[in-house]
């Protein structure tokens, strides 16, 4: 009888997380089954592509710009996105800097492949981006977590990642600002990190998708922080900011051979990203001011709402953050886990919710709820909230 067998890359995408999505799957059955649910759950922008973003895609359409992409990108995207960079950054970017990619997560997926072999070291602060896992999973990478507990306010720890590298350890990476909690690093801590990782010869990952989305304090990019950039890759996109998740546009930032083995490696898998994305994308960085601002006040709104909400409701609290399209709620003294509070909701008021333990350990006791939906639906969502948790959660013990 034949017994199909597949790679351990697949079987680690196959295994990775696989009920990260129950509650939203189940969500989204009873939705198509004519359910008034409400999706408070994935951080993909509710707003539609700036129009003039879109104009500029269909002229560029219009000229014929469909055909195959250098690997390393179009020169129009990648002097933007260099351009950028040198703004805001004491070293220089130049575009031979810079590569790009279908979207970050394709960017975080290339450069872990280009710089660990299966089985070796990377240490992550967690919370952290559930899509790590499926690509680490893949890779075979052995991962140390390192957790930035709610205590703290899932602040930021620099000393407690140090700590964590050891000899073994080939890479370092993190997220600021981070997905799910909103924490950012400041210039000091990237800056004393970077010279950590560099004396030890460890790389230092940075992935800034959230860069854009800030709130009290502007965005530091590791690239900005630290005082040398041969060990440091910065890994950034358009999908949260411009509201373009759908066009799977990001990048990478290195220096040296790094580049190479990038662009070797996208010429490899990809084959170029499309024309008119690219200098659509390139279009965007330089005329977004009021569009990006316009999505990052609503953003704050929002944010403000659930906090102000939320901390009306007994049993529940959260932290305000400081950036991303994220807040993360505390339920532990209503509910046993994130997970038994998201099942629940979804259950008595038909509200998804993204339960905390996919992110990390610290998160357990935790639910993610997205900034992706306008206030009324927002107050919609968060009446059905107070509702539930009035009528009793059952908690063991």
């Amino acid at each position: 009888m034949y017994s199909p067998r597949f790679s351990k890359q697949s079987e680690g995408l196959h295994s990775a997380d696989a009920d990260v999505w129950a509650v939203s799957d189940r969500a989204h059955t009873l939705a198509d089954k004519g359910e008034d649910v409400i999706f408070l759950c994935v951080g993909d922008p509710n707003f539609d592509t700036p129009e003039p973003i879109l104009d500029f895609a269909r002229a560029r359409l219009g000229v014929g710009r469909t055909h195959y992409s250098p690997a390393a990108g179009e020169a129009m995207l990648r002097r933007a996105i260099a351009d950028i960079e040198s703004k805001v950054s004491p070293h220089p970017c130049d575009p031979d800097d810079v590569v790009v990619f279908p979207g970050g997560t394709n960017a975080i997926y290339a450069v872990l492949s280009c710089l660990l072999n299966p089985g070796e070291q990377i240490v992550i602060p967690e919370p952290m981006y559930i899509g790590y896992v499926p690509i680490t999973d893949a890779l075979q990478l052995d991962v140390k977590k390192v957790a930035c507990p709610p205590q703290q306010g899932f602040a930021f720890d620099t000393e407690t990642i140090k700590q964590a590298i050891t000899e073994n350890t080939r890479a370092v990476m993190i997220n600021t600002p981070v997905n799910p909690t909103g924490a950012m690093a400041t210039p000091e801590q990237l800056r004393d990190l970077a010279a950590y990782c560099r004396a030890r010869n460890v790389w230092l990952i940075s992935d800034e998708m959230y860069s854009m989305i800030t709130f009290a304090r502007r965005h530091t990019s590791l690239r900005a922080a630290a005082e040398n950039l041969d060990n440091v890759i910065v890994i950034d996109g358009l999908s949260k900011s411009h509201a373009m998740s759908g066009w799977r546009l990001g990048w990478a930032v290195a220096q040296g051979e790094m580049v190479e083995r990038l662009i070797e490696f996208a010429g490899a898998t990809i084959f170029g990203v499309p024309q008119f994305i690219q200098e659509a994308a390139a279009f965007a960085l330089e005329f977004d001011t009021y569009f990006v601002k316009q999505m990052r006040e609503a953003y704050e709104k929002r944010r403000d709402l659930i906090v102000a909400r939320v901390g009306r409701i007994p049993g529940l609290s959260c932290n305000s953050p400081e950036a991303g399209m994220f807040v993360m709620v505390d339920v532990s003294e209503v509910a046993e886990s994130g997970e038994a509070f998201a099942e629940a909701l979804l259950n008595a008021e038909l509200v998804s919710v993204l339960p905390g333990k996919p992110f990390g350990a610290s998160a357990m006791n935790h639910v993610r709820l997205t900034l992706a939906a306008d206030e009324s639906e927002l107050s919609r969502a968060l009446d059905r909230i107070e509702r539930f948790v009035a009528g009793g959660c059952l908690k063991a013990g």
